[in-house]
C-alpha cells in the first residue's frame, strides 16, 4: 500500500508538473525583423531564432503501435533497482546507478516465490523480433507481449547479452508495425528526444526531453557509450525505444542515476547500433563473441597528460595488463596511453573497450602507444572475452531442454561427501521445473526411473518422454518423486 502510494503521488507530481511547465523541448524558428525589433529603429539586421514547442505526435501515431509492453514472470530474488553486474559496492555511484525496470511486484522471499515485473521493448521486424534489455528478461521464467491493439503473445527469448544489457525475444505473428533505426552517430547534443514504454505499468506512456550528452562511460564495466538525456524515465520504461525528432529509434532506454529509485533528470539509452551488433549475433548463434585485450584503462586528464609527457589530455591510460593477455603478450605496459587502434583514434578511455569489442578474436591490428613521452606502435592478436556469461539464453534452453534446468554433473568431493555415486546438480531452473519447486542445489537422480548421469542423458530421455515426467530428486538427506507436465 505504501508503494502504491507513493508511486501515484509522483505520477500526481509529474502530471502536474506537465500542466505548469508544458513543453520544455524547443526547436527553433525564423522571424522577420520588424516583429523582432525592440522599436521601429532598432530592429536587428539579421533574422533572430525563436525557439517553438517541438510536437511529436506524428511520430507517436506512426511508431508509437511498434512500441510493446513485456510483462515476465521470474523468481523473487530478482529486484526493480538492479545495479549493473561488476560495480565496485565500494563505488560512491553504487547506490545511484539503477536499471529501471522490469517494475517487480510480488513476495521477497523464498527461493522459488514468482513474482511479476513490467517492461517494454519495440518490433524490429514485422515477423515478430522484438528488442528490449537483458535484464528485462534475462531468468524470466514465463514472457508475455502486449501490442497497443490490446492482442499478446508468449515470447520466447533467442539470446540476452549481459554485458551489453541487450536481449532479442521473438512472438509468432505476421505482418507487425515496426520502427525505423537511425544512426546515433549523427546525435548532436540538445536536440529534442523522445522515450515511449510502460512506467510503473502505464502502457506506450510518452516523454519528451534532450540529449545531454554522448559516450557516457558508465562505472559498470560494459562495453556500451551511453547516450545521456533529461527523458523522463522511470520503473518499466526499460527496454523502451529512444526516439530523435525524425522518428529514428537511436537508442534502448536502459539506466537512471538516482537516489530514490525514480527519475531525476539523468537517464542513459543503448545506442542502437551497439544493440543491432548484439542482435546479429544472439539471432545467428544465440551468444556474443567480443574481442579482448586483457587490460584495465582508465581517462587521461591534464595532469596525468603532464605526467605521461602528452601534449593534450587524450587517450587510454593502461593501469593493468593480466598475465598472458593478448596485450601482455603485444608489450602493453602499465603506465602506456593508448592513442590508436588500428586506423581509430582513441580520444577517451571508453572508446577503447567498444572498438576492441568490435574486433573478431583473432584479428592481428596496431597499437599505437605514448610511453614516456615517446611513440611505440605494437602489433597485438586480438583475443576472445573470458566472460562465459557475456551472453546466455534461458535457462530453459539449457541441457534441461523442456524441463528449464540447467545442471551438471556431480564433482569428485560432493560425491565422497554425499554418498552419491550419480545424478545431476541443478544450477538453475526456470519454467516447469521452477513451478513444481524445484531449486538450485537439488540433485536429479532419475527420470521415469532411468538413473542419469550426464546432461546429455537427461536431454535425450526428456526428448523421448511424453507430456509428463517423474522426477526423483534428493534434496539435503531427503528424496522424493516429483511429477512434472511439460505441457
Amino acid at each position: 500500500m505504501i508503494r502504491q502510494t507513493v508511486a501515484r503521488s509522483a505520477i500526481g507530481i509529474a502530471a502536474l508538473a506537465a500542466l505548469a511547465g508544458g513543453y520544455a523541448y524547443l526547436q527553433k524558428e525564423v522571424i522577420t525583423p520588424g516583429y523582432a525589433a525592440q522599436s521601429p529603429v532598432t530592429a536587428p539586421s539579421q533574422p533572430v531564432a525563436v525557439a517553438t514547442p517541438t510536437d511529436f505526435s506524428a511520430i507517436v501515431d506512426q511508431y508509437g503501435p511498434a512500441v510493446v509492453n513485456i510483462s515476465v514472470t521470474s523468481r523473487a530474488q530478482r529486484t526493480s533497482a538492479q545495479v549493473p553486474p561488476g560495480m565496485d559496492p565500494d563505488d560512491p555511484l553504487f547506490q545511484f546507478f539503477k536499471r529501471f525496470g522490469p517494475q517487480f511486484q510480488g513476495p521477497q522471499s523464498g527461493q522459488q516465490q514468482l513474482v511479476r515485473g513490467l517492461g517494454s521493448g519495440f518490433i524490429v521486424s514485422p515477423d515478430g523480433l522484438i528488442l528490449t534489455n537483458a535484464h528485462v528478461v534475462d531468468g524470466a521464467q514465463e514472457v508475455t507481449v502486449k501490442l497497443t491493439d490490446r492482442r499478446e503473445f508468449k515470447a520466447k527469448v533467442l539470446g540476452v547479452d549481459a554485458q551489453s544489457d541487450v536481449a532479442v525475444i521473438r512472438i509468432d505473428a505476421k505482418n507487425l508495425p515496426t520502427v525505423r533505426l537511425g544512426d546515433p552517430a549523427r546525435v548532436r547534443v540538445g536536440e529534442p528526444v523522445l522515450a515511449i514504454g510502460s512506467p510503473y505499468g502505464f502502457e506506450n506512456t510518452v516523454t519528451a526531453g534532450i540529449v545531454s550528452a554522448k559516450s557516457r562511460s558508465l562505472p559498470d564495466d560494459t562495453y556500451v557509450p551511453f547516450i545521456q538525456t533529461d527523458v523522463a524515465v522511470n520503473p518499466g520504461n526499460s527496454g523502451g525505444p529512444l526516439f530523435n525528432q525524425r522518428g529514428e529509434v537511436i537508442g534502448i532506454n536502459s539506466q537512471i542515476y538516482s537516489q530514490t529509485g525514480g527519475y531525476q533528470g539523468l537517464s542513459f539509452a543503448i545506442p542502437i547500433d551497439v544493440a543491432t551488433k548484439v542482435e546479429t549475433q544472439l539471432v545467428a548463434h544465440g551468444k556474443v563473441t567480443r574481442g579482448r585485450l586483457g587490460i584495465g584503462v582508465q581517462e587521461v586528464n591534464q595532469a596525468l597528460a603532464q605526467s605521461f609527457g602528452l601534449p593534450k589530455p587524450s587517450g587510454a591510460l593502461v593501469n593493468s595488463v593480466e598475465p598472458d593477455s593478448p596485450a601482455a603478450k603485444a608489450g602493453v605496459k602499465p603506465g602506456d596511453v593508448i592513442v590508436q587502434l588500428g586506423n581509430d583514434v582513441i580520444d577517451h578511455s571508453g572508446d577503447l573497450p567498444e572498438r576492441v569489442a568490435d574486433l573478431a578474436p583473432g584479428t592481428q591490428t596496431s597499437l599505437k602507444v605514448i610511453r614516456k613521452g615517446d611513440p611505440v606502435t605494437l602489433t597485438v592478436k586480438i583475443g576472445t572475452t573470458k566472460d562465459t556469461a557475456v551472453a546466455d539464453k534461458s535457462p530453459a534452453n539449457d541441457a534441461g531442454g523442456k524441463l528449464g534446468l540447467a545442471v551438471r554433473p556431480l564433482s569428485p568431493t560432493e560425491k565422497r561427501d554425499s554418498g552419491i555415486d550419480g545424478g545431476l546438480v541443478v544450477e538453475d531452473v526456470a519454467g516447469p521445473a521452477a513451478k513444481v519447486g524445484i531449486q538450485p542445489g537439488d540433485v536429479i537422480l532419475s527420470i521415469n526411473g532411468t538413473p542419469i548421469s550426464s546432461a546429455d542423458q537427461l536431454r535425450a530421455l526428456v526428448s523421448k518422454a511424453g507430456k509428463q515426467v517423474a522426477l526423483l530428486v534428493q534434496r539435503d538427506d531427503a528424496r522424493i518423486f516429483i511429477p512434472l507436465d511439460l505441457g
